[in-house]
């Protein structure tokens, strides 16, 4: 099993967070894990991806230029990226900043209405955990529970209250891309 993820979108949105909360997922699912940052020149708003490469076997390197799936958070990072997608893998995308659909038919499609989410649970910086939730429960390897035991290593001590909401985020996340296949 290999899977070299790419999760992608503008500074603020969460990207490192979303891919650091992927890769001790999987760590805590017993897997091999590589976690490889990339920032635009800017902070906030500027370009932000991260490349998560998870394996049953020992990863050579971080780096990829083609991936088994996508997380696009934004419409830039949708365009940008979409190429870079294998067929047969996996194009999810935050459908509530997405207005130009995807153009592919050679991977499956997963739509994350990430942001909608977190506004209806009140707190909109949660949209990147629903889109871990969502990636994860396409995924199929990286459980509820391993998720929920990750976000206390990548959560600061400081921001352990959040706990709650974000384990919903998530939680809403995965049943929304259930439900929706």
């Amino acid at each position: 099993m290999l899977e070299e993820i790419l999760v992608a979108g503008f500074g603020g949105q969460g990207v490192m967070l979303l891919g650091q909360l992927l890769s001790y997922g999987a760590i805590y699912e017993g897997l091999e894990v590589t976690f490889f940052p990339s920032y635009g020149p800017e902070m906030r708003g500027g370009t932000a991806n991260c490349t998560v490469v998870i394996s049953d076997q020992r990863i050579g390197s971080p780096v990829r230029n083609r991936f088994t799936a996508l997380l696009a958070m934004n419409q830039a990072s949708l365009e940008r990226f979409s190429p870079f997608v294998k067929p047969g893998g996996i194009l999810a995308y935050n459908t509530t900043l997405i207005e130009a659909l995807p153009r592919r038919e050679d991977v499956r499609i997963i739509k994350i209405p990430a942001t909608q989410i977190a506004s209806d649970l009140g707190n909109p910086q949660t949209a990147n955990m629903v889109a871990a939730g969502g990636l994860a429960a396409a995924l199929g390897f990286i459980s509820l529970e391993a998720l929920f035991k990750g976000l206390y290593r990548v959560l600061p001590e400081h921001r352990h209250a959040l706990i709650s909401i974000n384990q919903e985020a998530i939680k809403r996340g995965m049943e929304c891309v259930s439900i929706s296949e």
